[in-house]
């Protein structure tokens, strides 16, 4: 099919489909979708399309180089054409997004007139096709909820503290689900001084060190945090989410938090591989009161 076919093929759907009828063919039927069918968004190299999903995006692909776009941040991405010599309708590009649960695409469109570029489009519901992420074995969302049932849940773990400044931090409770820990940890600030966190870090650490050994200190990486506080002044409470890891029995994890001073403050907390160990699994009645409380 040469181009001038195919922006009169792109012109007659456009004039002739509602937009209802431009968003059905694909998401609902799970049929192959040509790029007639798929839901077209109009760009114009003056002006950037913002697209935003529900949750991380884990994968975009722009089908020709005649589009530019990046991602800064995990649910969000920027396009815009790189030159403007083209003509009304013609096609630019097929956008595929791949988040965590679902995937979508959209037909790129050029237009001359800037008053019909689209600049911020939110991907709706009927626009997302199921998608089984062999990458992803627990969704952000997952993550998010059951973090947050494990903040207001009672404490099971009570022998793994420590004390500095006059402040107390303890592990009240592990869990595992899939691939992932979920770390919940507490802080108690005994002084009158709000404590501004700078940064929490994990790590894994030797648990003696020889005068004459260099200590070996391995940064971990959370893959999700459920607080984002970063002040408080006698109580504080977090759910760190890490990856399924082993480590030897001279190793173990360390949660420090520090203070946001020349002179600040440090806590750190040691867990043994011990304490990892007797993580709690999520059972059915633990997920379902999850679900629960999310929804209310």
């Amino acid at each position: 099919m040469n181009i001038k076919k195919t922006i009169g093929t792109l012109m007659m759907c456009a004039i002739s489909a509602t937009p209802m009828m431009a968003q059905q063919t694909c998401a609902e039927s799970y049929q192959p979708c040509t790029y007639q069918e798929m839901e077209q968004l109009t760009v114009n190299e003056q002006v950037t399309t913002v697209i935003t999903a529900s949750e991380p995006i884990r994968f975009v692909d722009i089908s020709t180089d005649k589009i530019a776009g990046d991602q800064p941040i995990n649910n969000t991405v920027r396009l815009k054409p790189k030159e403007g010599l083209h003509e009304d309708g013609e096609v630019l590009a097929i956008v595929t997004i791949v988040t965590e649960r679902y995937r979508t695409q959209y037909a790129l469109l050029y237009t001359t007139r800037l008053q019909e570029a689209v600049t911020d489009k939110e991907i709706q519901q009927i626009e997302k096709n199921a998608y089984n992420n062999p990458a992803v074995t627990l969704s952000s969302t997952d993550m998010a909820r059951y973090a947050r049932q494990i903040w207001s849940s009672e404490a099971h773990v009570n022998n793994v503290k420590t004390k500095a400044h006059k402040i107390v931090m303890r592990l009240n409770n592990i869990y595992s689900s899939g691939d992932y820990f979920f770390l919940d940890f507490s802080v108690e600030n005994k002084t009158d001084v709000p404590f501004d966190i700078d940064q929490i870090r994990l790590k894994l650490t030797d648990k003696k060190t020889a005068k004459a050994t260099n200590s070996q200190m391995v940064e971990l990486h959370p893959v999700f945090t459920l607080e984002q506080t970063k002040r408080f002044r006698y109580g504080y409470r977090n759910v760190i989410v890490i990856r399924k890891m082993t480590f030897p029995n001279d190793k173990q994890l360390t949660i420090e938090m520090t203070e946001n001073q020349i002179s600040g403050r440090t806590i750190s907390l040691k867990v043994n591989y011990s304490d990892v160990l007797s993580a709690d699994s999520f059972n059915p009645i633990f997920l379902k009161r999850a679900t629960l409380s999310d929804s209310e």
